[in-house]
């Protein structure tokens, strides 16, 4: 196991905002998780470039420690649990299903989950807590693994039961379960199961996500940056903030205002981007944009 002497890792919690590792607490635990969302923004960047990027922790480590760009759900909860277990927390992976409308039982890997043990709390005695910087426009901070309804700064979130399962309370352990979104969030939710996501199965997830000419990741950019109160996206060449009460949204329609919002607003890594090639990834997007628009945004 890897540990915070080593160089990479001291990068990253520099990165971040961290001097000195901090030791494996829960208070500790919510403010790493803040602190990654907040500087390093979630990203297909290198997707829609053409080079995807090494879906290794250790090379996503690497590439953080080096001020580049990260990734998406498997970059970054697979960085996330390397400094974590360096740091001494008891983490552990799942096996995630997220969904855009209605949640499904037998959905395939296209998301990694990380769970933290051993923190037990008076409002969470069973000491699990489901950590995820990979969500997008997810939760701030780590959920507590319990049934029931979560709020944390007007967001709304459930977690209930895994599919076939008849219990009721908090779950059995930290294997299973299922996850509704806030009502303003990009997907409806996520299956969590035990199905195998190991480093060789996200592997190969990865592959079809990042070159299927139907996956997401492959269609359109998405740049989206978590904070405390909200989340920063910009989709195409639809810029949006979205918070609790609302969502507004802005179309960008000139490159440099484009640029700006992904090296500034969302505090996006831009290093080694060649400017020819990102101004061809721009006009790439602004073509697919008046289509949208020209057949009614649907």
């Amino acid at each position: 196991m890897r540990t915070t002497t080593d160089p990479a890792l001291a990068a990253y919690l520099l990165r971040i905002g961290y001097d000195e590792p901090p030791p494996p607490t829960l208070d500790h635990l919510r403010a790493l998780h803040r602190a990654h969302l907040e500087r390093l923004a979630y990203d297909n960047l290198d997707i829609q470039l053409g080079a995807p990027p090494d879906v290794d922790p250790d090379a996503t480590v690497a590439r953080i420690a080096d001020g580049g760009r990260v990734g998406y759900c498997f970059h970054q909860n697979g960085a996330f649990e390397v400094l974590l277990a360096s740091l001494g927390y008891a983490v552990t992976r799942r096996h995630g299903h997220v969904s855009p409308t209605d949640s499904k039982p037998d959905g395939g890997l296209n998301h990694l989950v990380l769970v933290v043990s051993k923190l037990p709390t008076e409002e969470n005695p069973g000491g699990h807590w489901w950590v995820d910087v990979g969500l997008g426009d997810g939760f701030a901070e780590p959920l507590r693994l319990m049934r029931g309804e979560h709020e944390e700064a007007g967001f709304r979130y459930e977690i209930g039961a895994a599919f076939g399962s008849q219990a009721s309370g908090r779950p059995h352990g930290p294997a299973a379960w299922t996850f509704k979104h806030h009502p303003a969030g990009s997907f409806h939710g996520v299956v969590v199961t035990e199905k195998p996501a190991d480093r060789a199965t996200v592997a190969a997830a990865h592959t079809v996500l990042s070159t299927s000419p139907q996956s997401g990741f492959v269609k359109l950019l998405a740049v989206l940056r978590r904070d405390a109160t909200g989340v920063e996206i910009l989709r195409g060449c639809v810029l949006s903030r979205m918070q609790a009460d609302g969502t507004t949204a802005q179309d960008v329609t000139a490159y440099p205002e484009w640029r700006a919002a992904l090296a500034d607003g969302l505090r996006l890594s831009l290093q080694g981007v060649d400017d020819d090639a990102l101004r061809a990834l721009w006009d790439r997007t602004r073509a697919k944009h008046e289509a949208w628009t020209e057949a009614g945004r649907p």
